[in-house]
């Protein structure tokens, strides 16, 4: 059985000419938008995805912008709202040294090099410069992480274990 793997959801059309604005949930946003990718749409309660290719990418705003081949009118593309972009793990690429899909950080152990568990990451978001991991402690709070070289130290996809060197006032 094929695992599928969530790139982005569709909350609206754009224009006319068949647009559709995508809140992006993917790790490599120009690569999965990429002209001539192949994506699947799966719809609230259908059975099996519409395969569509894409025709133009572009951003706008905290959105990815989309056509896709032949569908170019927004009568065509208004049905698509609310529904989800996906790949299968077979289009998923290889990565380089110390690059990650969000599938395999989420759900991670994070604990300090000293040996103090801080908790599991719930989200990753995308704000800028570098990711930042959210992670929920077992007391129920929130703490954010950025994932950059002088805080995570080892990650470890297989084990699901992260291990940080929290800067001061970091988990505080």
């Amino acid at each position: 059985m094929e695992k599928w793997f969530n790139v982005g959801k569709i909350v609206n059309t754009h224009g006319i000419r068949g647009e559709v604005r995508v809140i992006s949930k993917t790790d490599f946003p120009e690569q999965r938008y990429k002209v001539g990718n192949t994506l699947y749409l799966f719809m609230p309660g259908a059975t099996k995805p519409i395969e569509l290719t894409v025709k133009t990418h572009r951003t706008h705003k905290n959105f990815n912008l989309l056509t896709f081949e032949g569908l170019e009118n927004i009568n065509v593309v208004e049905k698509f709202r609310d529904g989800i972009l996906k790949v299968p793990e077979s289009q998923l690429g290889n990565l380089e040294k110390d690059e990650y899909y969000y599938h395999e950080i989420i759900g991670c152990l994070v604990a300090t090099t000293s040996g103090a568990e801080i908790g599991k990451v719930t989200e990753i978001l995308s704000p800028g410069a570098n990711d930042v991991w959210v992670i929920k402690s077992p007391g129920g709070k929130e703490i954010l992480i950025p994932y950059i070289e002088d805080v995570v130290k080892k990650v470890d996809v297989k084990e699901k274990v992260i291990l940080i060197e929290p800067m001061e006032g970091l988990l505080s």
